[in-house]
């Protein structure tokens, strides 16, 4: 490979763009809160032990890992702590997990989180997704209009709980 190609002679790299960061507030559970400062922490950890290699020519890993801290450094700083145990569980509210049923009668949970928690495979929602949005102040026995791609859908909320 021609050498104008190789940068080994750099001690330094241009650190990687920043991760994107949204525009929404940052409403985060205790649970939600705690994850950021666990992955900040493994982050920082990782980071230390990229810059004690011995072999350090490829500088990537490190600067992936100071991008991701600054990521995290800044959802920290921006976190909003809603304790959902302040919640009267009478209506459905960002912290709670609330169940529906659709108009087969199939019944789907789903716990309204922050964006760094969310996570549909558990069922955790953003809080400015459609669906969080068409639930957030409804009351058990109240039907909600789930506007989304594939179509229209009318939910019954039946329960509403803490997580």
């Amino acid at each position: 490979m021609s050498r104008a190609f190789v940068k080994e002679d750099r001690e330094d790299l241009d650190p990687l763009p920043d991760l994107p960061v949204s525009p929404h507030p940052n409403y985060v559970t205790p649970r939600g809160l705690a994850a950021l400062q666990v992955r900040l922490l493994e982050k920082q950890r990782e980071l230390a032990t990229l810059r004690a290699r011995q072999d350090r020519l490829d500088r990537l890993p490190e600067a992936a890992a100071e991008r991701d801290i600054r990521y995290l450094e800044v959802r920290l700083r921006s976190a909003i702590p809603v304790d959902p145990a302040g919640h009267s569980g009478r209506e459905v509210a960002f912290g709670l997990r609330v169940t529906v049923a659709d108009e087969d009668g199939g019944e789907a949970s789903y716990e309204i989180t922050g964006e760094d928690e969310a996570d549909v495979a558990l069922g955790r929602i953003a809080p400015h997704s459609p669906l969080a949005r068409a639930l957030i102040g409804a009351e058990i026995g109240d039907t909600v209009i789930w506007r989304r791609p594939a179509g229209v859908v009318a939910l019954e909320v039946v329960a509403i709980a803490q997580p």
